[in-house]
Formats: C-alpha cells, structure tokens, sequence
C-alpha cells in the first residue's frame, strides 16, 4: 500500500506538511485563528520557559500520513533488529525490558494523537523504553530543545550514610550555562544556589531514592540494567569529544519539555529545617534557527539529504568519505546516542586533574600517572572520536608508562561507547598478539530482504557494504571469501517459542590495525583493572565484558541504587545501524523496490537499531546483551569522587591495588 519513496512525490508531500503546518500554527485544533504564534513567540532565544517551547512543538496537528508512512518504514527496520523476541519476556535481571513489539506498534498505529508531538512522543517513548539505547526513534523536530533544572542530584555517601543530595558544585557547574540562563532565575526571584550540597528529604512526595528508580524506569532507556540506568538519573563526570564534562543527568537535563518544575524537600547546608522548594526548569534550544511555525517546521522537521540512504554504486563522493583506506568498508561502529553530548557542559576546572598528562594526547584518551608513582590511569571517553589517534594515544600512554615504570594500570570506562574494532584494539594491545582473537563470535538476522541484500552483494561484487562478506572472519580467525554466502543457510534461532533464524556465526575482521601490536601483553593483565559507574555501552560494554570473561579482570563500579543490582556494562549488542546506514545498504543491493523494503522517511528523524549480536564466551548460547556479569567491586561516590576523576582513581586504585 505504501511503496512511494520516489522523490517527487515525497517532496510534494513535504511541501504540502509545510503548508499544513504554516497555517496550523496560527490556530487552535478547531480551525479557529489564534492571534498569536507560539513558534514566534520563543524565536532566536537560547532559552525558554518550557512550556512556551512545549506550546510551540504541539503547534503542529498530528497527521495521518506521516503516521502511516513513519509506522511502515519503522515496523520494517524492526525486522533487523537481532533482540526483537527477547523482549516477549525478558530474562532477570532484566525482566522490566519486557514489551511485545508488534502489538505496542499496532497501539501506535490506532491512537488518536491531537498532534504530531503526540504522536512522536509516544513512539518515542515506546522505543526508549526497550532500555536499548541501540534501539531507538529519535524525532529531530522534538530534540531540539533540552530541559534544564538549576538542581542536578548525585547519590552520595556521607559520613558513612547514604543519600541524595543536590550536587555540591552546582554554582562552579551552573554558571558554565552563562548569564542567558543564569538571569532568568534572577527575573524569577529563585535563588538556586543556596541549594548547594543540600540533602535532598523528597522529590515530588516519594522518598528520593524511589524518584530517582522512576526516572530510571520511565525516562532514562538505553541500558537493560535499571542499577545502570539509575546512574542515568544523576550528575556525572565524562569526556565529550575530548574535553571534561559533566552531565546534568536524566533528572534536571530531560530532553523533552514537558514539565515546568520539580518539588523538593531538602535539608540546605548549615541548617536542620527541611524545605519544601519547586524549583523551575528552563529549556535550551539547540536545533536549527526559525522564525515561526512555518520556518520551525521546515528547518527542523521535514526530512533533510541525510535523512534516508544513499546508493554507494553511484554516489562515489559518499562512498569514498565512508571508506577508510586497506579497510573494506565504513567502520561498524556501537555507541549509545546521548542527545546530552551535543549540549555538553564542562566539568569545573578545579574538579578536573592536576596531574601532568603521560602523553600528549587532544583525542579522547587522558592518561596519567597518580602520585604513587607505579599506577597509570587511562580516561577512556569514548571509543570513538578519531579512529587513528585512538590507536597512537594507546601506544603513546602505554610506552609512557613503561618508561616510568608504572606496574599497575587502571581504565576509566566512566560514560563510554564507540568503534567496535577500537574496542577490540584496545584488549588486543593489553593482551598481546599472542592471545589470539579480541572480540566475540557474531550474527545479524536472517530475514528475507537481508538473504537478498547479501546475495545481491556477492552478486555484485560490494566490497565497500556494512553486510559485505569481507568485512568478516570465520570463527576459526580466517578471512570471508567475497563470494561466501554467511547468512544461507541460516541458522536456527528459537527465542520465546517464535523462531528467529540467523546468520552463520562469523568474527570482525578489524586487522591490521595502524599501529604495531606487541606480542605479549605489555602488563601482567593481573595488573589491569576497570573502572566506572556502568554507564559503559555499547564496544564499551563489549570491551569490560571480553576482559572479564577472558581475563577475570578485576571491575569496579561506582553509584547506583543502594541494595540494587549494579552490573559493570550498559547495552552490549555487536554493531548499530542508524537508519540512513541500513537504508544505504538496501539501496547499494538494489532492493530499495523489493516489498519488503521501508519506505523512505519523510520527516526529519532516525529509527536506529541493534543489527549483530554479540555471544557469550562464558554460555554461547547467550548473548552478552542478556548475560548478567556483576562488578567484583562496587563503592558509592562520595564529595570527594563523583566530580573529581583523580580522587575517585586514586581511592579506588587504594582498593583494588594496595
């Protein structure tokens, strides 16, 4: 019924929402003229009250074309995703990630929504819930702006008592938001600062700890482990890009704007006399710049030439910027998108290191040597960034510390995700050559249109496609022939009672990677040790998980829930692929007009989802996704650590290594 994805008609479909929209802007849902815009209202500001930018976001009427065709195109990618019949039950400790899939999008396909936000928000709201930050819709018409509340929180122990307390560094963190948000407070007449470091008794009636699991099961997503998701909840240290920072966390930074304020009881400092306090949020706006309805519209939310896909056997520019040289195709990459990365704030200079670092790195590694003078820290923000400085940066810090003669070496995993093969890099470079292969065995799924996809890839000869066989070793560590069809046969796959076959199991082929590998293992691995608050996603996950499961590495993780389960990794699928990716391999086959393939979206967003699983070493029939591995170590933060990355490395490395 839907098979339009030609261009004509998707632009005369977009020009005619824009009309739509234009005009809806400027009335109420019974066709009445309204005498105000309320995109117009807030236009060119940097921030807002947020429900001045909620009123301008459900200023567009829902419509039943745009449903119909996002639904199609959704229900369609769906139909890759490797983890879709886990969710008919969900094993424990993840139980809570319980949904049927099929049926919720059905729901969707038969509400009635008064708007387009309703409507976005809903199958927003469904996918985030999935806790598989691999797995989500993101409607960029909808992103655009970011709640802010003056009174991030962090679950701390004091004096030998846990609780919740406003984050002691607010001024130092706030006053990075500058004085467009800080006077707005000042207008308001709220004080925020006097809430400092202040015990924190209840927020909105419940017991604080219960608020935050609230937010965690309802709002945060992106990881199958509530304890994880809770870390979620609060403030926290992290690298963006390659600069310190720290996040407002999914309480006091949501990214929707749909609620004006918060109530607090707290204790402030210096005093004994518990409050009651509603403090306001006042919302960031980040998308592209409007003028009203009309232009809001246009500029963010109709689809953009990097919305959908792209044919590579024809698109030699795209295809040359997605290769990178002696590789056979774009990097497979598995990271979480945290919206919050693109508003990122800074971590207060006073709380960042004071230590020299060993190398001279600007990428997203800072490596260190603390005052014991035998422990190096490597801070690993992310596994992404710049593939090849990763590698240098590695080498660098490594030959750094050998030549000071540090003997013990501790990871900051702390907020991370990335490149796969960096992943599998990194425990090769810890490991040695000798060890052998650094990742896990793989599959994606065997449905109809991906049998197509890859025949039609050795059919053509594509060398340069997420699904080509080059990318991809057999187990045994040999490489794919391009002419090996590894997804049919298929194998078998029952989860849940519904069968669910896949390809044969394969490894990444991610070698040779830039730089020299060593044979043996620079450091009795004995010696190496892993720290962080969870919050480890993605070739995170896989990362801690293959360290853990080759060599017992000895893990720490800091925060979460107090008597709550906490374990050391986020999602651990295998590879993302960002619609716009799976599109460009449909195309790139020839399939984009086979009937099972989704359609084009038409709207400015992304329906992204988990492709390969990765399987256990430790139970092959489970992937690591599903695999529950706890920390051997587990502290609370405390004043002291949770915004200062050298106090928290030097209290633990007294722990795990003294």
């Amino acid at each position: 019924m839907f098979g339009f994805s030609g261009p004509v008609f998707a632009r005369g479909l977009v020009l005619a929402l824009i009309l739509s929209s234009a005009v809806s802007a400027h009335k109420d849902h019974t066709g009445e003229k309204t005498s105000t815009d309320p995109c117009k209202k807030i236009s060119g500001k940097l921030f807002v009250p947020p429900a001045d930018a909620l009123a301008c976001q459900k200023s567009f009427p829902f419509n039943e074309t745009l449903r119909t065709s996002v639904l199609q195109t959704v229900s369609r990618i769906f139909d890759f995703f490797t983890f879709e019949d886990y969710y008919l039950n969900s094993p424990a400790p993840f139980q809570d990630s319980t949904t049927n899939i099929r049926a919720e999008l059905a729901r969707i396909g038969t509400t009635k929504y008064a708007t387009d936000y309703d409507f976005n928000r809903d199958l927003y709201n469904f996918a985030n819930q999935l806790n598989d930050g691999h797995t989500a819709w993101y409607p960029n018409c909808y992103n655009t702006f970011q709640n802010f509340l003056p009174a991030p929180v962090v679950m701390l122990n004091m004096n030998g008592t846990d609780g919740v307390y406003v984050i002691p560094d607010l001024i130092e963190f706030i006053d990075q938001l500058g004085t467009d948000f800080t006077d707005y407070f000042d207008t308001i007449k709220f004080n925020w600062k006097r809430l400092a470091g202040a015990k924190v008794v209840s927020i909105e009636g419940m017991n604080p700890y219960d608020y935050i699991d609230l937010i965690a099961k309802n709002v945060s997503g992106n990881y199958l482990d509530r304890g994880v998701r809770a870390n979620s909840v609060v403030s926290s240290y992290r690298i963006v890009n390659t600069d310190f920072s720290q996040r407002f966390g999914d309480l006091a930074g949501p990214t929707f704007v749909d609620q004006n304020s918060l109530t607090f009881s707290v204790i402030p400092i210096n005093s004994t006399k518990v409050e009651t306090v509603e403090v306001p949020y006042y919302a960031g706006y980040y998308g592209n710049k409007f003028t009203d309805g009309a232009t809001f519209w246009l500029n963010n939310c109709i689809a953009t030439s990097d919305t959908n896909g792209v044919d590579l056997r024809t698109q030699q520019s795209a295809m040359v910027s997605n290769m990178v040289p002696v590789r056979r195709s774009p990097l497979p990459r598995g990271v979480i998108n945290d919206f919050t990365r693109a508003k990122a704030f800074g971590l207060p200079p006073n709380f960042q290191p004071n230590l020299p670092q060993v190398n001279e790195s600007a990428g997203v590694i800072k490596s260190y040597i603390l005052p014991d003078g035998k422990t190096g820290v490597m801070f690993i923000g992310s596994f992404d960034g710049d593939y090849v400085q990763f590698q240098t940066d590695t080498v660098s810090a490594i030959q750094g510390f050998k030549k000071a003669g540090v003997s013990h070496v501790l990871l900051d995993l702390t907020n991370n995700g990335g490149y796969i093969c960096l992943g599998e890099f990194l425990h090769q470079y810890l490991a040695g050559s000798d060890f052998g292969y650094a990742g896990f065995q793989s599959t994606n799924r065997a449905n109809s249109l991906a049998v197509k996809i890859v025949a039609a890839n050795i059919k053509q000869n594509l060398t340069y496609t997420y699904y080509s066989p080059l990318n991809y070793l057999f187990v045994n560590g040999t490489p794919i022939p391009e002419t090996y069809n590894y997804i049919k046969p298929s194998l078998p796959l029952v989860v849940n009672g519904v069968s669910n076959p896949t390809s044969q199991r394969y490894a990444d082929y991610c070698t040779p990677f830039d730089v020299p590998i060593p044979r043996k293992a620079p450091f009795d691995l004995k010696n190496v040790a892993i720290v962080s608050n969870g919050n480890c996603a993605s070739t995170c996950a896989m990362f801690s998980t293959v360290m853990n499961e080759r060599h017992n590495t000895k893990i720490a993780v800091f925060g979460g829930k107090p008597g709550d389960v906490l374990q050391f990794k986020g999602m651990a699928g295998n590879q993302v692929l960002e619609w716009s990716d799976l599109d460009t391999e449909i195309r790139t086959a020839g399939l984009k007009n086979d009937p099972l393939a989704p359609p084009d979206l038409l709207v400015n967003a992304n329906f992204r989802h988990n492709w390969r699983t990765a399987w256990s070493y430790l139970d092959e029939t489970t992937p690591i996704a599903y695999k529950s591995e706890l920390p051997k170590y587990r502290f609370a933060y405390t004043k002291d650590t949770y915004n200062n990355p050298q106090n928290l490395w030097t209290f633990v490395v007294s722990k795990l290594f003294g």
